[in-house]
């Protein structure tokens, strides 16, 4: 049996980035904020010890200063 050729669509368009460059430094120094345990959520103050949390304050930090981040799933 033979197989048959499937041809692919070739799209000239390229997607967009959907965050910054800004932003992503920004995750970058909050992380390796976490990892070294200096990095302290708002209110209470106690230390982040989450992945996911570290990302979501370096995101909402470039969020602040007008960087470009989709805007929060709610």
């Amino acid at each position: 049996m033979a197989r048959k050729k499937t041809t692919r669509k070739k799209t000239t368009s390229r997607k967009k980035r959907k965050y910054g460059p800004k932003a992503q430094r920004k995750v970058a120094r909050v992380m390796r904020e976490m990892k070294s345990g200096k990095l302290k959520s708002g209110r209470s103050g106690k230390r982040v010890t989450s992945r996911k949390q570290a990302i979501a304050i370096g995101l909402s930090e470039a969020r602040a200063e007008g960087d470009k981040v989709p805007k929060k799933k709610s």
